[in-house]
């Protein structure tokens, strides 16, 4: 009997056990806590002098380098020919997807500097945010060293090989492409981190120069490029070459043109006004690469047939090619600037996103250390920029390319399944904060008589909405059950024509949508979620995503079309519709924002679609280096993050975040508090009692906070 008592309570020690680490797995960081409306102790230590343009110029900047100059002319030569211009347009369109999930987030939590991983803290738990977090450091890394790899390969082209057969003249490189190490590219990286750890607005002055040489060199090869193009080219070897597995493939190594645009999600502590600045600013980023990507695509595979393209300097070495020597000096100073932006837009969030994984406590504590001269996070700047320099030493350009995307891409998917899970909670997060952006159960736009432009940051007065304006697809005061799209045109986040325009063609389908709520089930107006409601909302997800990925393999990785092959593509699509149909049915929260993702769920369901599709396209290299990195972090996380996270410090010892700012490292009291992780040791020294912490108070050595 005594056996039996003691199985049965190693049974229960074993379940509370594995019930206690799910809790520390899965618990979430308070949505309030980087909201627009965040209490004044967790004030920013940044700069907050970014405008709107400023961000553009940043994402911008940090795309266009390597997808003009490299991806474009190392997808056309290796995946797609032709079809490149195929590949970027469905890489763009997934990042567009992407994009507009990140811009509803922007402003949701716009005082955060850590992007996707923040979202993914406040929705889906701390163990997924620190994955998306861990992945982000090592692409901004790598997306660092490429960047000063191309930089190094176009210096070579422009000294006509000099550098490389100095390399090789010294015994290094024997393998085959570069194979020495790249010391000019580690020299590049030593001195943009050395920029930008002088401070955010240096930097930024140093980015919008360059953009302006980028936005020069794009309008020449646009224009001196028309007098080279041979259209016969393209007849000559057809516009898909490699065939229609080529360009997917291609598209997946092209989204990497597009990574840079979550650059402005980072910066959500230094923009002046980041609930307006940062959706607005990634739409416009993800279209004017995708312009750019598209002209510089069509010129160079135009110019040369695209067996002949160098994957390292397409655009330069193709005026080469055609006999314009001239005009190679004024692209290869363009491919400079961008790349050199290009690089900077990379380096720049990576230290942001140690900065806050460190500010939560994931990451060692001494990596949220903030320069008081510079405002710019000192520790993480200078360590992560001395990593990616002797990663652009050591690893050649193409490698460096290819190990790329995947943990972007798995940002991307989470982020867009945070903005299912918000948009089906059932408490609102912003309430009882005054957010004075939030449109509530439904209504129209009311701010009150003494809102004013400036609370807003923009001069447009807000003004109530009516009509087809107040819902997306409904009459009669009927709720679409999808998010508006034209919320906050009238504050100034989109222009008020597109909004017009938008609500013609409401007009025009709404008896049709009505009839197809109906058919659909979709629930009305006066259904609200509920808690049961959002539980079988996110078990969807969980299905939709596993669904999505068997459905994938079997069209990515299947030999041939047979007609099982077939059978089960279209068994995983059925289940794959059943379970959209069915989250369709579920309630949506009704509260609005300035700006919303428009079509949820389509939107988010279809964003994730495409980016499991792009994930499995990547190569197998990629595919390890992401496990081998996933076990280095899993290693740092449960070694010390997990322990010395702020959630855990403020659910075991209440409220010392709350009461004293415990990322400062100025003392208090007498006493010096420096980051979650020192928070930790402190209080496993301190005696905490219930009634101070009621009081707010927090009691360390005989001193109460």
């Amino acid at each position: 009997m005594a056996s039996g008592l003691s199985a049965s309570a190693a049974g229960l020690f074993n379940r509370h056990n594995a019930s206690s680490l799910k809790g520390k797995l899965l618990r979430k960081k308070p949505l309030n806590e980087v909201a627009e409306e965040a209490p004044l102790n967790a004030a920013s230590k940044f700069n907050k002098c970014l405008t709107t343009l400023d961000l553009v110029s940043l994402g911008v900047g940090s795309c266009v380098g390597t997808g003009m100059y490299v991806v474009a002319g190392l997808v056309a030569h290796e995946m797609a020919g032709p079809g490149v211009i195929f590949s970027f347009l469905i890489a763009a369109i997934a990042s567009l997807l992407s994009g507009i999930c990140y811009a509803e987030f922007g402003v949701r939590a716009p005082k955060t500097t850590g992007s996707a991983y923040m979202y993914s803290y406040v929705t889906v738990g701390e163990l997924f945010a620190f994955v998306i977090g861990w992945n982000l450091i090592l692409e901004y890394m790598i997306g660092t060293a490429a960047g000063a790899s191309a930089l190094s390969s176009c210096f070579d082209s422009l000294s006509h090989h000099a550098i490389s057969s100095f390399m090789h003249s010294m015994g290094a490189g024997t393998q085959e492409g570069r194979g020495f190490p790249d010391v000019v590219a580690f020299v590049i990286v030593i001195g943009m981190t050395i920029l930008l750890a002088a401070g955010v607005k240096s930097s930024i002055w140093f980015n919008n120069a360059l953009n302006l040489v980028n936005l020069a060199a794009w309008v020449f090869v646009v224009i001196c490029g028309m007098f080279y193009i041979e259209p016969s080219i393209w007849e000559k070897e057809g516009m898909l070459p490699f065939g229609a597995s080529g360009v997917f493939s291609g598209a997946a190594t092209c989204f990497y043109a597009f990574i840079g645009f979550d650059i402005i999600a980072t910066t959500g502590e230094e923009s002046k006004n980041p609930s307006r600045s940062i959706p607005l600013a990634i739409v416009l980023t993800l279209i004017i690469c995708f312009v750019a990507y598209e002209s510089c695509s069509i010129i160079v595979t135009l110019m040369i047939p695209y067996m002949e393209i160098d994957p390292e300097s397409a655009l330069t070495t193709s005026f080469v090619q055609r006999g314009a020597n001239g005009a190679k000096y004024f692209v290869a100073f363009g491919a400079i600037s961008s790349l050199t932006a290009s690089l900077l837009g990379s380096q720049f969030p990576m230290a942001r996103v140690i900065y806050a994984m460190a500010h939560d406590g994931l990451l060692f504590r001494y990596f949220d250390s903030v320069s008081s001269w510079t405002n710019t996070p000192i520790i993480a700047t200078l360590t992560s920029g001395f990593c990616a320099a002797l990663l652009a030493l050591l690893i050649s350009l193409h490698d460096l390319v290819e190990m790329m995307s995947i943990g972007t891409l798995l940002a991307y998917t989470l982020v867009s399944i945070s903005v299912l899970i918000l948009r089906y909670e059932p408490k609102n997060p912003f309430e009882g904060q005054g957010a004075p952006d939030m449109l509530q159960n439904g209504k129209t736009h009311d701010y009150g008589a003494t809102a004013t432009p400036s609370e807003f940051g923009y001069g447009a007065t807000p003004v109530k909405r009516s009509g087809s304006q107040q819902n997306l697809i409904s009459g009669g005061g009927e709720d679409s059950g999808f998010a508006e799209f034209g919320d906050g045109l009238e504050d100034g986040i989109l222009p008020r024509r597109l909004g017009q325009l938008y609500d013609r063609m409401v007009e025009a389908i709404q008896p049709q949508w009505r009839i197809m709520r109906m058919y659909i089930g979709m629930p009305d107006n006066t259904v609200q979620p509920t808690e049961e409601s959002a539980k079988r909302v996110a078990t969807l997800i969980s299905l939709l995503s596993i669904d999505f990925l068997f459905l994938h393999l079997v069209t990515v990785f299947s030999p041939s079309w047979e007609w099982y092959y077939l059978l089960l593509v279209l068994f995983f699509a059925v289940i794959g519709g059943l379970l959209f149909w069915l989250m369709l049915r579920e309630p949506q929260n009704k509260t609005k924002l300035r700006f919303m993702a428009p079509w949820v769920p389509v939107l988010p369901v279809a964003a994730v679609f495409a980016n499991v599709y792009l994930m499995l396209k990547l190569s197998y290299l990629t595919w390890i280096r992401f496990i081998v990195w996933m076990i280095i972090g899993a290693g740092i996380y449960f070694g010390y993050g997990i322990w010395a996270s702020a959630q855990e410090v403020s659910s075991k010892y209440g409220s010392k975040l709350d009461s004293v700012d415990t990322t400062s490292h100025e003392p208090i009291n007498g006493h010096t508090v420096s980051g979650a992780g020192a928070a930790a040791q402190d209080v496993n020294q301190s005696a905490y009692s219930s009634q101070n912490y009621q009081q707010g108070q927090y009691q360390q050595g005989g001193q109460f906070y």
